[in-house]
């Protein structure tokens, strides 16, 4: 029998007992917060649509979840879109703990502490070939939206209109999932060093102070596959975040304060919130979100919006890693004869 890598039932439990409960809401409100939801994410899908220019058929209504189901959600994803590749490959042999039990009580872990930071979310490993859900983290968006001091509809606007770019995103690439699973499996079947020489990495990398503690783990062979998702992820928050600018000003009076301070609250985390972002490379992510953006723009900028989304068409248009820091070299490499 195969040796199950992750007890996943353990560590949806760990995560579920562990995330906080988020905001008070009496009935009527927790009924009003869904129903807006619902609604705005139904809004969302025509402006998100009308921007990318890309027409693809719509997917399931948005999903209003908790923190215990948006869990369980990411469970069933990693489970099925992750598990078989850990079990298969050889850092099987590596990973962080002795047990499957260990290793799930740290995937629980970080599933609670993920959950009072991610507002939405597209399943990117659906179940079977089920079109993934549109989930939206209702706790996580009130308690933000209330930190932040901005107007309940705006924001919430603000946030369905990120997550619908990411559905239509693989809609219109239905075999984008298939591609970063690919590379993932590359990535982890290129682990096969010793558990002592992946432990002598992370400890100078920590040293060094440089690069999340993900990064610092990794082998020589395994740094172009992370390269590959790293660039597709760029990719695709800096795609997400110039949607969501280029429609908010038509319908999110605020727009300008909700950006100026979500930006600060990305960018200054102190404390154990520093350390559990460094472990987990979310400050990776906003590198994406900053990189991916300029790149979106720059393209935009040279070919239009059409000739951007020539990277939706096959997976040969990717950018790399090194096209994300040069717009123009994947210009030149997609659009030959437009330069």
């Amino acid at each position: 029998m195969t040796r199950q890598v992750i007890d996943w039932n353990l560590a949806q439990s760990i995560g579920i007992r562990f995330a906080p409960k988020g905001p008070e809401l009496d009935r009527d409100s927790t009924f009003a917060t869904v129903s807006m939801l619902r609604e705005l994410a139904a809004e969302a899908v025509e402006l998100v649509a009308g921007v990318t220019e890309l027409q693809v058929p719509g997917g399931p209504a948005a999903v209003v979840v908790d923190r215990p189901r948006w869990i369980q959600a990411n469970i069933a994803g990693l489970r099925d879109g992750v598990g078989p590749l850990l079990t298969q490959s050889s850092m099987a042999s590596i990973l962080p703990a002795v047990s499957s039990g260990a290793a799930a009580v740290q995937i629980g872990a970080a599933l609670a502490w993920l959950s009072t930071r991610v507002l939405g979310q597209f399943e990117v490993f659906a179940r079977g070939q089920q079109p993934g859900q549109l989930l939206l983290l209702a706790p996580t968006i009130v308690n933000v939206e209330r930190q932040l001091g901005v107007p309940e509809r705006d924001f919430r606007l603000w946030v369905c209109l990120h997550e619908e770019a990411h559905r239509l995103q693989f809609a219109a690439a239905p075999w984008l999932t298939q591609y970063l699973l690919e590379q993932l499996k590359i990535f982890l079947d290129a682990g096969d060093e010793d558990a002592l020489t992946v432990v002598r990495r992370l400890a100078s990398g920590v040293r060094s102070r440089q690069g999340s503690w993900l990064e610092q783990v990794q082998a020589p062979a395994q740094r172009q596959a992370f390269g590959s998702m790293t660039a597709v992820m760029s990719l695709l928050e800096g795609h997400a975040d110039v949607v969501m600018d280029a429609v908010g000003p038509t319908v999110i009076p605020s727009l300008a304060t909700i950006r100026q301070r979500f930006e600060a609250r990305r960018d200054h985390a102190v404390g154990l919130n520093a350390i559990i972002r460094r472990v987990l490379g979310m400050d990776l992510k906003l590198r994406q979100y900053r990189e991916g953006a300029a790149f979106v723009r720059q393209v935009q900028s040279q070919v239009g919006v059409a000739g951007l989304n020539a990277v939706w068409s096959s997976r040969s248009n990717l950018p790399t890693a090194a096209e994300i820091g040069d717009p123009a070299a994947w210009v030149r490499r997609v659009h030959p004869v437009l330069v």
